[in-house]
């Protein structure tokens, strides 16, 4: 059986972000063969949550900086994604509690180009990023022998995994015209856990800065400063886990899970 179905509903754009392909048609396109150069497969990530509308004010000043990727006409493109854990969530608790040399063990759909993949991702002592992949068929929620093969070659880990967390999400990604720096912003997210129970975020977007090593040349970073919004290392896996299973650990994680509800109920209050 197939993980999941498309959540058209779910990925649909807000009203909120309407005027976002207007915005993206201002931006030069690139294509997935020219961004080979900037796959950055090891590389420093510096994560914001943003509110839709604070990227919709930035996007226009960033036109002469970044190059949009433009996959089959389309240039916010649709993503699936099922994460693995063990069964009493070893991964997520090791980035609740603050541990380096972790990873994340997951399998990820590109809707429009039609491309899989099993992904396992590492995250250093030195708090580099690094990703493996192995191309896939098809998107299943079990791990097949030789994908727990590539598992196991890769990892070492050696425990039984099982699906936790889908996640559902609309991706614009701009590539810097000058420096080794993709940008990837992911709105209109969607989370089910594997009882079927639902959360989403409206009203925020998570803004990705992928770069060879952290610098502050990044426009992008330059704009976000410009508008108070500070650096905020959530991983998508952790924030649906810790509002989908009640029971896990989040100690840690409540100031951030704070933030993210007031922000995402602010146009509810005001």
């Amino acid at each position: 059986m197939v993980v999941y179905p498309l959540l058209t509903l779910a990925l649909h754009l807000s009203n909120s972000v309407t005027g976002l392909h207007e915005i993206l048609e201002t931006f030069q396109p690139i294509t997935l063969g020219e961004m080979k150069g900037v796959e950055l497969m090891d590389r420093d990530d510096t994560k914001f949550v943003v509110p839709v509308e604070a990227i919709l004010e930035i996007l226009p000043g960033l036109v002469s900086d970044y190059r949009v990727l433009e996959v089959e006409g389309n240039r916010a493109s649709t993503y699936e994604t099922v994460y693995y854990d063990t069964s009493d969530f070893f991964f997520y608790t090791r980035h609740h509690n603050g541990k380096m040399n972790r990873m994340k063990i997951r399998k990820r759909r590109y809707v429009e180009s039609n491309l899989n993949f099993l992904e396992v991702k590492f995250k250093t002592n030195r708090e580099k990023t690094l990703k493996d992949r192995t191309r896939l068929p098809e998107i299943r929620d079990d791990l097949n022998t030789s994908e727990l093969h590539f598992i196991d070659e890769e990892t070492h880990f050696g425990r039984e995994l099982e699906p936790k967390i889908w996640n559902f999400f609309t991706r614009v990604t701009l590539v810097s015209q000058v420096l080794r720096e993709r940008i990837t912003i992911d709105f209109s997210l969607s989370f089910r856990n594997a009882s079927g129970e639902r959360y989403a975020l409206r009203r925020l977007a998570i803004v990705e800065v992928k770069q060879p090593r952290r610098s502050r040349l990044s426009p992008m970073m330059a704009a976000l400063h410009k508008r108070h919004i500070r650096p905020e290392s959530m991983s998508k896996y952790c924030l649906g886990v810790a509002n989908l299973y009640p029971n896990v650990k989040k100690n840690a994680f409540k100031p951030k899970l704070r933030r993210i509800a007031s922000l995402e109920t602010y146009d509810q209050l005001h």
